[in-house]
């Protein structure tokens, strides 16, 4: 450990510069609870007016336990990664059980509530009760990489569990203010791409890679594995200004999730052709073909627009323009899709 941490110079620059952020404003459980999922993979510009629209329909705990998940779906629509969406309000429904509405205190309560882990622990926990834990997201290992020069992939179970053992040794009384200190310095300071603004820093006097300008070469991440490719045809069913879509199934990826029908693998226009009775087509019009990448695989994907005389399949959803944008949540994934139908 570096026994001349300088937490107090560190503590005094959040409190000069932190950012007034609308999750700030007091010290709510519930509050810091959805701005921290909503941060896992979103910058905190882009997360604002999610959370003011959510706080708005869903101002309470209550609220979140009993909202359908339809709505809490589109609600959520643009952030990705829905199963956090429902696993918020499983946890809600389990705090109005179980805690009768009131947001746990206990390290081990917390924990156990569905979708937080032990960052999201540490970030409620610290700022709200001043437990004595950490937050550690990807801009405090950055800072931390820089600061002790650690080359040690930051990916890696282990040095995570060895960064999280030695900042709990640094822990001041003021947990939360740590936490978000270090968090707003990454944000802010210690920048991952171009040039970190060193000069400002309050940990450059300790800082071994600022000391032997090594700044871009930590940290470092284990080499990825390759993404598993998946090929799928989307059809866009039209039928008098209405198009359908369907539910995915609960369990998978993109699970109880709007999609429009779809078929594996990449069909030529003739296959496509074929699969359909051409009394009931109007016309089949070949689109475009796009990629979406996910975390671990990708997509590639063919497009066409398929007009019909009249509506198939019963599990379809036939909705307008205005529903699709106003009612239903579309993953990212289908983007493009959704994007085409408005324009056209």
């Amino acid at each position: 450990m570096q026994e001349n941490f300088p937490t107090q110079k560190l503590l005094k620059w959040y409190q000069k510069n932190k950012k007034m952020l609308p999750w700030r404003v007091d010290k709510d459980p519930y509050h810091v609870w959805i701005s921290e999922i909503m941060l896992q993979q979103t910058r905190i510009e882009a997360v604002k007016s999610y959370y003011l629209r959510f706080m708005e329909k869903l101002p309470t705990i209550e609220d979140l336990a009993n909202v359908s998940i339809d709505e809490l779906f589109k609600l959520w629509e643009g952030l990705g990664y829905y199963n956090r969406a429902r696993n918020l309000k499983k946890a809600a429904m389990m705090i109005m059980d179980k805690y009768h509405g009131e947001f746990p205190r206990k390290e081990e309560e917390i924990l156990s509530l569905p979708g937080i882990g032990e960052y999201t622990l540490g970030a409620i926990g610290s700022i709200c009760f001043s437990l004595k834990v950490v937050a550690i997201d990807g801009n405090v290992l950055r800072v931390y990489s820089r600061v002790y020069l650690n080359y040690d992939p930051i990916d890696d179970i282990k040095v995570k569990r060895k960064i999280e053992k030695h900042l709990l040794e640094l822990l001041p009384k003021e947990s939360g203010d740590f936490n978000q200190a270090l968090m707003e310095l990454g944000e802010n300071i210690c920048l991952p791409k171009g040039s970190p603004k060193c000069e400002i820093c309050p940990l450059a006097n300790i800082c071994q890679a600022y000391s032997k300008n090594k700044m871009l070469e930590v940290p470092i991440k284990a080499k990825k594995t390759n993404k598993k490719i998946e090929q799928y045809t989307i059809f866009i069913f039209n039928v008098q200004e209405e198009y359908a879509i369907e539910k995915r199934k609960s369990k998978g990826i993109l699970g109880d999730l709007w999609q429009f029908p779809n078929v594996e693998g990449t069909l030529s226009k003739i296959e496509v052709e074929e699969l359909f009775d051409k009394e009931s087509v109007v016309n089949i019009q070949e689109l475009f073909p796009y990629q979406h990448v996910f975390t671990h695989r990708v997509w590639q994907v063919q497009v066409y627009f398929v007009s019909l005389k009249k509506k198939i399949a019963s599990s379809y959803q036939w909705i307008n323009k205005t529903m699709l944008l106003n009612d239903y949540a579309i993953p990212s994934a289908f983007k493009k899709i959704v994007d085409w139908i408005l324009e056209n």
